[in-house]
């Protein structure tokens, strides 16, 4: 892998109370009610790495910090490590997807 390839999209699960967030309810008129709440990210870093610095509140998203319970992977592992452009692009595209797909979604 050449290091200019070494950018990840990442999935992390919310808990169901994120749904009393009325920015999050905005965001996701279409959601079906029992599919999962997400947040849908892109990182330079190991996507475990990044997850623990929101968690930290380390340039954490306010969501995942308050409201992240642990990665869902078998979302986001087929397209990892990516070019940055690539991984910018398919961080919007998978969110649009899983959006589609019912989700919850909160993408930065």
């Amino acid at each position: 892998m050449s290091r200019r390839h070494h950018h990840h999209v990442y999935v992390v699960a919310l808990s169901p109370l994120v749904l009393d967030e009325a920015r999050f309810r905005k965001a996701n008129p279409d959601y079906v009610p029992g599919r999962p709440c997400v947040y849908v990210g892109m990182t330079g870093l190991d996507p475990d790495l990044r997850f623990d610095k929101h968690k930290a509140g380390i340039q954490s998203n306010r969501f995942v910090f308050t409201y992240g319970t642990h990665l869902l992977p078998e979302l986001y592992e087929v397209y990892n490590p990516m070019p940055y452009a690539a991984a910018c692009e398919m961080e919007v595209e998978l969110a649009i997807a899983l959006r589609e797909a019912g989700y919850g979604v909160w993408q930065a």
